[in-house]
């Protein structure tokens, strides 16, 4: 079995590439200057945002396979697995490398809400792709985050350093935005392929035995992480992900409610509720009737 390699600590990972550490809490590497590291896979209890300037192979992250393109940013959030297949093969990094530890961020506006930044939780087939201008501005964060590096510690550069962190991350919010925008007709496809795979879970009567379909289950069925799933949908229909199958729901439970050979309770079953309770809740929520009120007036 492939052994991972776990990264606890910033020291470590500079360490692996030979740089020196000037904070223990967060480092910003030239990785020009690295060492050659060993091609492996590698756990991180880090957060770690790369960004790769040059290709340099084809590296797994998760179970997908990605080669990485010019300007290309790929971010790594702990626990989550990447690096390459191990062959025993010597490598040079590439580009920029940031990383930091959850305790640089904990307790400051960027810790609480750094779940908001769901591309930490994509995979890696979903990176963001820069333009040359977006790189520029990406590129001088990353200097002047190293600036603050190679200044003496003090009371200003937790602060200074969290701050451009955060100001890099809103920035990959608008370049996302911008590639959601950019490859809309590929987002369209997929779409498509959503509204045909809820068609096809309800007909083929997989709701009654597995239950309602799940965002996840979704995501996973279109071959997409569920967060980067999710951003897609509610960027391109103004609805999340989960509002969509809902809406789905109760359009199939409308025709359905029709049926007066059938109670209320095994249409529930028959659409994969649990409890036929939560099936009339949703409905009056969405319908703005009960079923059996609905089922009456029409």
């Amino acid at each position: 079995m492939e052994k991972i390699i776990k990264i606890e600590s910033v020291t470590q990972f500079n360490t692996d590439r030979g740089q020196r550490t000037l904070h223990p809490l967060v480092s910003v590497l030239d990785q020009s200057k690295s060492t050659l590291v060993r091609e492996g896979r590698y756990v991180s209890d880090l957060y770690i945002v790369f960004l790769k300037e040059l290709k340099c192979g084809e590296m797994k992250y998760g179970r997908n396979h990605y080669d990485y393109e010019d300007g290309t940013l790929l971010f790594i959030a702990p626990g989550q697995v990447f690096g390459f297949e191990d062959t025993g093969n010597m490598i040079q990094p590439t580009g920029w490398a940031l990383a930091f530890h959850p305790d640089l961020i904990r307790g400051t506006h960027l810790g609480r809400h750094i779940k908001d930044y769901h591309f930490f939780s994509y995979d890696a087939n979903e990176a963001l792709h820069l333009s040359d201008r977006e790189r520029d501005l990406i590129t001088e964060s990353f200097t002047r985050m190293q600036y603050e590096l190679e200044h003496a510690i003090d009371k200003h550069s937790k602060t200074l350093i969290v701050s451009t962190i955060e100001l890099l991350l809103n920035y990959c919010v608008r370049f996302y935005d911008r590639q959601f925008i950019t490859r809309d007709n590929m987002h369209k496809d997929v779409l498509t392929r959503f509204e045909k795979l809820l068609e096809d879970y309800f007909l083929s009567g997989k709701a009654q035995s597995a239950g309602l379909p799940t965002v996840k289950y979704c995501a996973g069925q279109l071959h997409l992480s569920p967060n980067y799933f999710g951003d897609l949908t509610k960027k391109e229909t103004g609805r999340t992900a989960q509002e969509y199958i809902q809406e789905k729901v109760i359009d199939i439970a409308r025709e359905k409610v029709l049926d007066l050979s059938k109670s209320i309770s095994e249409i529930a079953y028959e659409i994969g509720f649990k409890y036929p309770a939560h099936f009339t809740r949703l409905f009056k929520q969405r319908v703005g009737q009960s079923p059996n009120e609905y089922r009456s007036l029409n």
